[in-house]
């Protein structure tokens, strides 16, 4: 494709991409409100942290029935709010619609072992992120538990839904980020850019250094979502740095297996190139195959 036909194809997945994430803000914007059979609305999802039980004590009784119910302080707050909730959830919701618009334009230049790891690290990184979502959202009601407390009986809560719904979308995309690190870790060790050695070496700092950046992090300053947030870096760490042990174990045996460690400073390597397409096939394999003497040994080439 000549360059002109690049710009026009991204183009045009870039134009199926607003359109799908377009659909989903529709659906978000509907969904904040409106039940969908026996899942709860969005905004019901979002306001179920602060409205357990166990906060009752700590909230302003601001409706006659005292039910659970936020504060709009502002013309169009409540609007403003549903619009940019209902757009990144529909994002999130119909994202394997957009992203395979940009994976449709990205794949043609990737051979078949490239695509290969890119779905693996892809599918890895969504269940790391919803898993660090979910684990935000059941930390919020403790953490604000331990917030509103400091007032004791001096002191009622009446938060505004802005202020509140951005700090629960900031705990969310936090721990949803957070929990990206250890993968990142493990595609550098594929990469060849860590290796186990060094990273058992600075596991200590590693590990102090989480907790910082636990402490740095989480919006909401309490120790409870500090310390959760830690304790499942830590663990996911320790987990990529045992992927990491594998593959490099892995890794120095299909060394030693081709003698790659007993070759001087000033001795080549062996080099085995095999051409391929896209697709990871050999087009000329079967060619040179039928006529040996036309193979070529890269070997004893100078």
């Amino acid at each position: 494709m000549s360059l002109k036909e690049h710009l026009y194809e991204l183009r045009y997945r870039l134009g199926l991409a607003m359109l799908v994430i377009a659909v989903g803000a529709i659906f978000g914007f509907i969904w904040f409100q409106v039940r969908l059979g026996p899942i709860p609305s969005l905004g019901d999802i979002l306001t179920g942290p602060y409205c357990q039980p166990d906060l009752a004590q700590y909230r302003a009784k601001i409706t006659n029935d005292g039910t659970c119910a936020l504060l709009q302080t502002e013309p169009f707050e409540i609007f403003l709010v549903q619009l940019q909730v209902g757009t990144a959830a529909g994002a999130v919701l119909l994202s394997p619609l957009w992203l395979y618009q940009i994976w449709a334009f990205i794949t043609p230049g990737l051979y078949q072992k490239e695509r290969k790891f890119a779905r693996m690290f892809v599918s890895a990184g969504a269940l790391l992120f919803v898993a660090g979502a979910v684990l935000a959202y059941l930390v919020v009601p403790q953490g604000l538990k331990v917030l509103l407390g400091f007032g004791g009986d001096n002191w009622v809560t009446a938060l505004t839904g802005s202020k509140y719904i951005n700090f629960v979308i900031t705990m969310l995309f936090i721990f949803g980020v957070s929990f990206l690190l250890p993968l990142v870790v493990v595609m550098l060790n594929r990469a060849g850019v860590l290796s186990y050695e060094r990273l058992s070496k600075w596991r200590r700092g590693l590990l102090m250094g989480l907790f910082v950046f636990a402490a740095i992090a989480t919006p909401g300053t309490d120790p409870i979502s500090m310390v959760v947030l830690a304790l499942a870096l830590s663990v996911l760490f320790e987990m990529a740095i045992q992927i990491s042990r594998v593959h490099d174990k892995r890794k120095a045996k299909l060394r030693a297996a081709e003698g790659l460690d007993e070759l001087d400073d000033d001795e080549a390597a062996p080099f085995h190139y095999v051409a391929s397409d896209a697709d990871g096939n050999d087009p000329g394999e079967k060619a040179i195959a039928s006529e040996p003497s036309k193979r070529v040994n890269y070997d004893d080439a100078t």
